[in-house]
């Protein structure tokens, strides 16, 4: 088994890193798996079907830790995980082609962890792709709620041609977002077109008095 020397780092020397502790990912979460990245690799090439199976299992724990993507800088730790004993986990991070090939340490809020780059950059990828997912949800239900307005005011016998008009149909929901915290019924659309009126956005319809 091929050993690398381990050397001693200072904590002035080891980066932050940069996901908050408090950052969880859900089960609905779907963390890429880069097939052809992971048969390109020397751990792939070069290591033993255990410890490729060390390895994957660690990338998939890592998921459950916080911050998420670490793993804990601690034998002990380490062996519970991959249910070894001490001195076999000491042995493997000894090993250059172990399960924790290129797994450094860093500091998350003063602890002292181990980050992998691969596994970061899969890990903020699922984050970003969290929160466009989020955004377009937020855009759905915009869509809808602006959908609803607009029946509702057809209804009370606004025009079309007003109807249409992005900017007032987009005060008129603001002003019910702030003062109609639940659902929105006919009376909250009545006062939107009053406060309408009110402010000069547009004229009276016949069915509001």
């Amino acid at each position: 088994m091929n050993s690398r020397k381990l050397v001693a780092i200072s904590t002035a020397e080891i980066e932050e890193y940069p996901i908050a502790r408090e950052t969880r990912l859900d089960g609905h979460s779907f963390i890429k798996w880069q097939h052809i990245r992971w048969l390109s690799s020397k751990t792939f090439k070069l290591c033993s079907w255990e410890v490729q199976g060390m390895a994957r299992a660690l990338f998939d724990l890592s998921q459950l830790e916080s911050p998420v993507g670490t793993l804990p800088d601690d034998d002990a730790e380490l062996a519970h995980m991959l249910r070894v004993d001490t001195s076999r986990m000491a042995d493997l991070r000894r090993s250059e082609y172990g399960p924790l090939r290129n797994w450094r340490p860093c500091l998350s809020e003063g602890e002292r962890r181990l980050m992998h780059p691969v596994v970061l950059a899969q890990v903020q990828d699922a984050l970003e792709r969290r929160e466009i997912h989020e955004l377009s949800k937020e855009d759905k239900a915009t869509y809808q709620r602006l959908k609803r307005l607009r029946e509702a005011l057809k209804s009370l016998g606004l025009a079309g041609e007003v109807l249409e008009d992005e900017r007032l149909i987009g005060r008129m929901d603001e002003w019910l977002k702030q003062t109609c915290k639940g659902n929105r019924r006919m009376p909250h659309y009545e006062a939107a077109i009053q406060h309408a009126v009110a402010q000069g956005w547009v004229g009276r319809p016949a069915s509001v008095r």
